[in-house]
């Protein structure tokens, strides 16, 4: 805890001078599991890349202390050999513990623990004046629950006390072949009522043909069941494997899956997403291509290249819940407008085990008749080309998701207008807080999230360099040639370099 406290004591004699000239900053973390795009300088950060330890694991008391940037699969690393695991894992191994408490994260064991937030019980928090406080449901109880899915806007938060439970070798799961949406909440809705079931999460093939998986955790493996493992550069990528499976038959099939494999069952292929990278190259798509390539279709590479080729740009990227009553309307509108599969399903407990809190900072506007469960849509593939098709393609599906009382994750592109995204969260509220903890003057939460349509159009409009790079790197396949060579290089992609205003990025993208 000694070099713990030293370097939280530096961090905030930093942040201090921040506030003292009511100069904003960026929390910088050295990774990111987001689509959005980043401005990072060196002269307005705050490095928090090197807070990545785990401090301690408490198996008396079922809780691990951690510093916010330890990624998953370290964390999990650090649990099991305590045979504990925290209930709730998110699919990619780079996700960070402070990512995933800052930027609203759920995964297949959602439906029973909620967001990841909900399994934290307490924080400590760099406030935006300097100041250090802890905070739990009993303790700053408001900064507490109002720092979860705030984005960095209150504050810098520096350490986690999260939740654990008994671990297990193997996840037993079982395939359900679906052939609606209708049939797929069903299976959902089954799933959890059975109390024995730990992880649960669907994928939609087609509008007509699905699988949703449900597991156990298990520590012995009964006769006839086999072990299928998703880790390794032989193994199949979770997605092609499940499909293989509800191809050959109807019923239910049941396999083991050692623990580490399921949790982080997606990493390769991220999802499905690294399938559209093999097309974008031309390349060869089976399993001896995936082999050969396995090193560049992990997640925490495929993010790097994502955010060097500047392809976020044309493909949509977004995960949108909607109420349970919503959702065969909604997969109806997404086969009419977006046309692409697969597509991740996956049931979410809004509150989970936790009490019920307010959500604080991104605090939907209070309504006593909102769902308890939602079910989350993993939207993932190629956009229209022309940007402002694409940008009406993503706010119609953000409008889409408010008519049916849902909610958007806003780890990825936002287009909402500053009127349309307040009015779907509390700012009365939010801005309480914010003045009440000294965080005034850093970027809001929309300021953070939000895509400045306009203030793209006008660089284009405005200089000719700008259009000419920004034609230039539209050519295929230069931007992902750009970004894939950057990704196979490795090191930082995310501090910008350069003049302080209007600052060029690579691929002709700008930050204003």
């Amino acid at each position: 805890m000694e070099r713990h406290d030293a370097a939280v004591s530096l961090l905030a004699s930093q942040v201090k001078q921040f506030y003292e000239r009511k100069t904003p900053f960026r929390i910088y973390h050295g990774s990111t599991n987001s689509t959005r795009e980043y401005q990072y300088l060196p002269d307005n950060m705050i490095d928090t890349s090197k807070l990545s330890n785990v401090l301690s694991v408490d198996s008396r008391r079922r809780m691990v202390l951690v510093e916010p940037n330890v990624p998953m699969d370290k964390l999990v690393e650090a649990t099991l050999p305590f045979r504990l695991v925290p209930p709730v894992i998110m699919e990619f191994p780079g996700i960070t513990a402070g990512g995933g408490f800052a930027g609203t994260s759920g995964e297949s064991s959602s439906f029973r623990h909620g967001f990841f937030e909900r399994t934290v019980n307490s924080i400590e928090i760099v406030l935006a004046n300097g100041e250090i406080i802890n905070a739990s449901s009993t303790e700053n109880s408001d900064i507490f629950y109002g720092a979860a899915s705030s984005f960095g806007t209150l504050g810098v938060t520096t350490l986690l006390e999260i939740q654990l439970i008994d671990a297990m070798s193997f996840v037993e799961l079982t395939y359900y072949p679906v052939s609606s949406i209708q049939a797929a909440v069903q299976e959902i809705e089954a799933a959890t009522a059975d109390l024995s079931n730990d992880y649960l999460d669907g994928i939609l093939f087609a509008k007509d043909r699905g699988v949703i998986c449900v597991g156990r955790l298990k520590d012995t493996i009964e006769r006839g069941i086999r072990v299928q493992r998703f880790t390794r550069s032989t193994d199949p990528w979770f997605y092609l494997h499940a499909k293989k499976l509800i191809a050959k038959s109807n019923d239910p099939v049941t396999e083991a899956v050692p623990l580490v494999d399921y949790l982080f069952r997606y990493d390769r292929g991220g999802f499905w997403v690294g399938a559209y990278a093999f097309r974008y190259f031309l390349t060869p798509f089976n399993r001896v291509t995936r082999w050969a390539l396995d090193k560049y279709t992990h997640t925490r590479v495929m993010y790097h290249a994502l955010h060097k080729s500047g392809l976020a740009n044309s493909y949509i990227v977004q995960d949108v819940a909607v109420p349970y009553e919503g959702a065969a309307e909604f997969v109806d509108y997404l086969d009419e407008s977006f046309g692409h599969y697969p597509i991740w399903l996956c049931p979410l407990h809004r509150t989970g085990k936790s009490e019920f809190s307010p959500r604080g900072l991104t605090a939907l506007k209070a309504d006593t008749n909102a769902a308890t469960m939602i079910l989350n849509f993993g939207v993932w593939g190629p956009g229209p080309s022309v940007r402002r098709t694409f940008v009406r393609a993503n706010r119609n599906m953000e409008q889409k998701v408010h008519e049916l009382q849902g909610q958007k994750c806003l780890y990825a592109h936002a287009y909402y207008t500053e009127d349309e995204f307040w009015d779907i969260y509390d700012r009365k509220e939010y801005d309480a807080l914010r003045a009440k903890y000294y965080a005034s003057y850093l970027p809001s939460v929309y300021d953070k999230v939000k895509v400045d349509v306009v203030a793209e159009e006008r660089a284009v409009n405005e200089s000719l360099i700008t259009w000419l790079l920004a034609t230039f790197w539209s050519i295929w396949p230069l931007g992902g040639l750009y970004g894939f060579f950057h990704a196979a290089l490795g090191g930082d992609y995310l501090i910008r370099r350069g003049p302080k205003c209007g600052l060029l990025m690579s691929k002709g993208q700008y930050l204003y």
